[in-house]
């Protein structure tokens, strides 16, 4: 048997054909038509589904089941997409409909970082363990959480939402509305704000030539780049980004105490340059430090791959 991985984005829908190892077989991807209303993607995700098995040589009879990743809220009992704010959906009944189109007799729905945790804990970096946490640092801050081998998302599926925590009150504006999220100050965006704003306190600071002078070529890995370089002003940017991630990986584990942690997205990328001083502020912080036995803090395995072998995974 094989099984389909649908990664549902507001500018792409992917499609992979997965093996039961979370091998990506085959894949293809289209455009998301937000413009056009919820029927319009459903319509293309399915031509897309239906090529996917066309290419891979298999018939929806020989897919065990179709998983969506999607953005927002999503009531995987019921296969209804409640709410996304970057899509045209509103209490969409988009699993009943998907198989309607496909003829794949199960559709599974769950939120897109929630889709990735399951996908860390079957088949990446929380292999083999029953309790894990998954964190992700892009755009915004992401995260899952899975508890004895099965997705926490709370009586409304609205849980997990790692990044409207709190970590200083009434800090900067987040755009849940609330003030001092962590989204406010280790999302990619947040450290490249600030980075920016040490580039403008320093301008001997060799970020500026590492973006060419231009400000609005600041990256997430400026600053790291800037450290590597030896710089000052890139290492004070580093290390107090590193300290806001810290307090909130530290309240995760307090509360929730997963066997791994697992961080991912594009900050994630920075692997041990990361998670070493990471690792070290949590150790003296957490409440566990003098147990046996303490979180593992890991880089996520599965990368650009998460959606889609997130999403393969969640019948699982």
């Amino acid at each position: 048997m094989v099984y389909l991985g649908i990664d549902l984005g507001g500018m792409s829908v992917k499609a992979g054909l997965c093996d039961e190892n979370g091998e990506i077989l085959v894949q293809d991807s289209c455009p998301t038509v937000r413009d056009q209303g919820g029927d319009r993607i459903l319509e293309d995700m399915a031509a897309l589904c239906l090529r996917v098995m066309e290419k891979g040589g298999v018939t929806a009879s020989d897919v065990a089941y179709a998983g969506v990743a999607s953005p927002g809220t999503a009531d995987s009992e019921r296969g209804v997409i409640v709410y996304a704010c970057t899509l045209p959906f509103l209490r969409y009944p988009l699993a009943e409909r998907l198989s309607a189109l496909t003829g794949i007799r199960k559709v599974y729905i769950e939120n897109d970082a929630n889709a990735a945790a399951k996908g860390e804990a079957v088949f990446g970096a929380a292999k083999g363990y029953r309790d894990s946490l998954f964190l992700t640092l892009g755009t915004g801050v992401g995260g899952g959480i899975i508890v004895d081998g099965k997705i926490l998302s709370g009586f409304n599926f609205a849980g997990a939402e790692l990044g409207h925590t709190v970590i200083v009150h009434g800090g900067k504006p987040c755009a849940c509305g609330r003030r001092g999220c962590l989204e406010s100050y280790a999302s990619a965006t947040a450290l490249i704000e600030q980075t920016k704003e040490q580039m403008q306190a320093h301008p001997e600071s060799a970020m500026w030539e590492l973006c060419g002078g231009d400000l609005e070529k600041v990256s997430g890995r400026t600053a790291f780049d800037g450290m590597r370089a030896g710089d000052a002003a890139a290492k004070q940017v580093v290390d107090t980004y590193i300290e806001y991630l810290a307090c909130g990986v530290t309240n995760f584990i307090n509360i929730f105490q997963p066997e791994v942690l697992s961080i991912g997205g594009g900050i994630g990328n920075e692997g041990e340059t990361l998670l070493a001083p990471l690792r070290e502020i949590v150790g003296r912080e957490q409440y566990s430090r003098n147990s046996d036995k303490k979180t593992e803090i890991r880089s996520a395995k599965l990368g650009n791959r998460a959606g889609i072998v997130g999403a393969a995974s969640l019948g699982r």
